[in-house]
């Protein structure tokens, strides 16, 4: 359908489903394979696919019909295998101050808490927010667990949340409600990278605990240059 009068929204469907995510990246990253001639910018969410384009150079109609012919032939095709990228967290203290509330709320130990947090692999649904913020799935009903009534004025960079079945990532300082159980080193959104986001829609995440000590120390790489991102095959 038309999404104002220079973007083409497709949706998949009305709900948070693993398989219509799948879907929605597949085609976005099938379009921008094909350089359609006018596209400029493609925005993978939940359930859906926004493109947008310049109207000098593709009309609606065409583009329409490009995306069509795209879909068909991605019925048929293999999804391509997912990055698995592993996220050093310090959880708890001044890194998690909402971590001993989500482990009362659940009637758990914070270190149970941290145990289910990180046993799991999530999967990048979609970035938003700000810009390279992941939304992240999805997390263990034990631990699921609404956000703040009051948000915080100032989230720190780094800081990893939970809001209701979701976590999550702040790329750099924001307002914030979800519920802060730690934090990572890593940096999650520079201009100057390429492409400037560390994580991309379809990417499976696992958290690992480490210690304060060994957070500084990853910090302290990052700073220097050196890489801090954990690849997993």
């Amino acid at each position: 359908m038309p999404f104002g009068d220079g973007a083409l929204l497709v949706e998949f469907a009305d709900t948070i489903d693993l398989d219509v995510n799948r879907k929605v990246i597949a085609l976005s990253k099938a379009i921008l394979k094909a350089r359609i001639q006018g596209v400029e910018e493609l925005v993978p969410t939940f359930r859906s696919l926004l493109i947008r384009y310049d109207l000098a150079k593709i009309g609606y109609k065409q583009l329409v019909l490009c995306v069509k012919d795209i879909e068909s032939e991605l019925k048929e095709s293999k999804l391509e295998a997912v990055r698995r990228i592993v996220v050093p967290v310090v959880y708890g203290g001044q890194y998690g101050p909402d971590l001993s509330y989500v482990a009362q709320f659940h009637g758990l130990t914070e270190e149970q808490v941290i145990q289910i947090h990180s046993r799991r692999q999530y999967r990048v649904y979609m970035l938003g927010f700000v810009a390279g913020f992941p939304y992240l799935g999805e997390v263990a009903d034990e631990i699921a667990t609404a956000r703040l009534e009051t948000p915080r004025l100032k989230v720190p960079k780094g800081s990893v949340g939970i809001a209701e079945k979701q976590t999550g990532i702040y790329p750099c300082e924001a307002p914030g409600g979800w519920q802060i159980i730690g934090r990572t080193p890593l940096r999650l959104f520079k201009p100057q990278m390429d492409p400037p986001a560390l994580l991309e829609p379809g990417d499976s995440v696992e958290f690992q605990q480490v210690s304060e000590k060994e957070y500084k120390k990853i910090e302290e790489a990052i700073l220097n240059g050196t890489s801090g991102v954990f690849w997993k095959e």
